[in-house]
């Protein structure tokens, strides 16, 4: 049998999805006290932000394919 993939139709934007969660990931954060929960969320936090700049990069119309 074969399984069929769940679609979704997203209203946002990658970029916009990522960095609205680097900034709930960073509000989170600034709750807790420094430690090592704390640096986890602000990790994850970069994570988003440079996969959002990423995405923003290879989507613009700047960078031309290889010859």
């Amino acid at each position: 049998m074969s399984q069929r993939r769940r679609r979704v139709k997203h209203n946002q934007s990658l970029e916009e999805r990522l960095g609205e969660q680097a900034t709930q990931l960073k509000e989170e954060a600034a709750q807790l006290p420094a430690g090592a929960e704390r640096e986890r969320l602000l990790r994850k936090a970069r994570l988003a932000e440079t996969g959002a700049h990423l995405s923003e990069w290879l989507t613009s119309p700047g960078l031309q394919p290889p010859k």
